[in-house]
């Protein structure tokens, strides 16, 4: 039998025979910590357990994430109280995450409304090599443990899309696309040579993973969050040329986009990204659909619509899994099973087990 290593590199290197359809999922913390009043093991900290070590998911992530804003390690808390913190950070934006409750951030404020803004007081603070953004020794220790357990591993971070709307917000973010074309193909130049400057650093430095995971969620639920031509245009040529440069390195991506992506599935095929995640059914994504068109030029990672798993209905989550799992084989799509987004405190502990166990009974190609 294969290591999750070498199952995971079979499918995303689309190199047959394939032994089986691969295993990942993100339960929020929340959810793991509210699991454990649901018979979930804890550790001797008396905390969750790693769900990768748990479940026995293929992959793992194992850093990656440096301080991209370009004030390193500016953090202000703005205003806090017991059940939420609004910060500002090194790229001057204030927003407000919950203490308690996983999710993504609310927008408050933003500096960096004005390109003379971007250019006199964040620009400069990109243009050199930072080592101090790195952990390249605790990347190195993480790297090692998980190749010690047969993982197939990953680095994973933002890029350009996702640091733009957190550092200039969505209104001007979204103008500037329009009104100031020039300003976003600088932040995305300075962003992109910054990007591959550090990671040619822990590449070097703490060792190769398997892959590579880029988030950026390019949509929302009822479709892209701007047109095929602008993203074509602006944002996608950064990304074909991040994915070279991963590629030199001999390194799968991983790209995940939640929303209602699939206008944008021609420009992520055309990018040479490997591998798509998460494929969110309530955005209108349907992965075996995607497959149809799609399964000879990228794997795909994850698309059981978390309502079934939700809906805590035995049968429901039997069909769904089975509809998923043995449609995707049938169109000879090289998949991981997965839900399409992440586990939230909604799905119960034995509900997801049994998913798994289903999942388990059809996995094999």
């Amino acid at each position: 039998m294969k290591t999750s290593r070498e199952v995971i590199d079979r499918l995303f290197r689309n190199r047959p025979p394939f032994e089986r359809v691969g295993f990942h999922d993100s339960p929020w913390g929340d959810t793991l910590e509210k699991w454990l009043g649901q018979g979930y093991p804890a550790n001797a900290e008396k905390k969750p357990v790693d769900p990768v070590d748990h479940f026995g998911f293929d992959l793992a992530g194992v850093g990656g994430w440096f301080d991209l804003m370009p004030l390193r390690g500016h953090s202000e808390v703005v205003e806090e109280t017991d059940e939420w913190r609004a910060t500002r950070n090194g790229a001057g934006a204030v927003l407000k995450y919950w203490k308690h409750k996983s999710g993504t951030p609310e927008h408050i404020d933003f500096r960096m409304t004005r390109r003379e803004v971007w250019e006199r007081d964040y620009r400069p603070h990109l243009l050199q090599v930072d080592r101090q953004r790195l952990d390249i020794e605790g990347t190195r220790k993480n790297l090692e443990a998980r190749k010690q357990q047969g993982l197939w591993t990953y680095f994973g971070h933002l890029f350009i899309w996702e640091l733009m709307r957190c550092s200039m917000g969505d209104i001007c973010m979204f103008e500037s696309l329009v009104l100031d074309p020039d300003w976003i193909r600088d932040y995305n130049r300075v962003y992109t040579d910054f990007y591959k400057a550090h990671y040619r650093i822990l590449l070097e430095e703490a060792g190769k993973p398997d892959g590579i995971w880029i988030y950026e969620d390019l949509g929302y639920s009822q479709g892209l969050f701007c047109s095929p031509a602008v993203l074509e245009e602006l944002i996608f040529p950064y990304y074909k040329e991040i994915v070279d440069f991963f590629h030199a390195y001999d390194l799968p991506v991983v790209l995940h986009a939640c929303g209602g992506i699939g206008q944008a599935l021609p420009l992520i095929a055309a990018a040479g990204f490997d591998a798509l995640n998460p494929m969110q059914v309530k955005a209108g994504c349907d992965a075996l659909k995607f497959a149809e068109t799609y399964a000879d030029r990228l794997a795909f990672v994850g698309g059981l619509d978390a309502m079934i798993l939700e809906s805590g209905d035995r049968q429901r989550i039997r069909q769904g899994v089975i509809r998923l799992v043995d449609g995707m084989k049938s169109r000879e799509a090289r998949y991981v099973f997965g839900s399409d987004h992440s586990l939230s405190t909604n799905v119960r502990y034995e509900d997801f087990k049994y998913a798994v166990q289903v999942y388990r009974e059809h996995m094999s190609y």
